[in-house]
């Protein structure tokens, strides 16, 4: 059960990747518009499962810093996929999240390989060094800004609360931020069916329950299980837009992406305190 449920939430972790890109891929939705309709269905789901474990939202200081991280990762993660491959993005993400929290655990003195460090950074270098199958600049610096708020997000996922809480607080205060966002962009806003669609299923399918799916898993997997585990993320991203979106990789991506990936292992997996 804890196999299939772990499949399960990485396939939802990936699905977020692969809807976002398809509905500015196929459809004419706007950044903003997706961003916005994708907190406020998660917002709805994980206030209403929240309600039905009796739970309460978190109301310090902290779930408002909480709400602009995750915030500016979604908006972020929206501006990205306008221009980047699936996997391409779901790597920069994962890659700069991980090393997000891998530099944040170094400097609060806990232990881990720097070789596997500087392995991943090469990778993640080699990736996004100028060349015929690396992605579009602006689009990776979009990513990578959405996987440094990602990952502080995450950080202070550990702070208190039940993580359920604290995700569906980030949420429910993230929707007026992303409705300042509508308001500054209403001149360039277009929204389409097909899109709509596309950020609902983001918003609560894959964002509100899968991350429900996986705090489920989280706590029935060994630290190293539950890092090492996500390593599957961006490549069931990238084998999931070249069956449904037809898009390519090519080997040297392929290559760095492994690189990168397995310096990330490497770390995991010699990580103490």
């Amino acid at each position: 059960m804890v196999m299939l449920m772990t499949c399960v939430a990485m396939v939802a972790f990936a699905a977020n990747s692969l809807l976002t890109r398809a509905a500015f891929q196929t459809t004419t939705i706007d950044a903003a518009s997706f961003t916005a309709i994708r907190m406020a269905s998660g917002a709805l789901v994980l206030a209403w499962i929240l309600r039905q474990q009796g739970g309460q939202m978190v109301g310090h200081r902290s779930s408002w810093m909480s709400a602009a991280l995750l915030f500016g990762y979604a908006a972020a993660f929206s501006m990205a996929y306008r221009d980047i491959s699936t996997g391409a993005g779901a790597l920069v993400l994962f890659a700069t999240a991980q090393l997000t929290m891998i530099t944040y655990g170094l400097y609060q003195g806990e232990r881990a390989s720097v070789w596997g460090v500087l392995l991943a950074l090469g990778g993640l270098a080699a990736f996004l060094a100028p060349s015929a199958s690396a992605p579009p600049m602006g689009a990776a610096a979009w990513m990578v800004l959405a996987g440094l708020a990602w990952g502080g997000f995450s950080l202070m996922g550990r702070s208190g609360g039940t993580p359920v809480a604290h995700t569906a607080s980030s949420f429910v205060y993230a929707v007026p931020m992303a409705a300042v966002l509508l308001l500054i962009q209403a001149p360039r806003l277009e929204l389409d069916p097909p899109g709509v669609v596309y950020a609902l299923l983001s918003g609560s399918v894959a964002s509100g329950l899968g991350y429900v799916v996986w705090y489920w898993v989280r706590v029935r997997l060994t630290a190293i299980s539950a890092g090492a585990v996500q390593l599957s993320v961006p490549v069931i991203t990238a084998a999931l837009g070249v069956v449904l979106l037809g898009e390519t990789v090519s080997l040297q991506a392929a290559a760095c992406a492994l690189v990168t990936l397995g310096g990330i292992a490497w770390v995991t997996l010699t990580a103490r305190r």
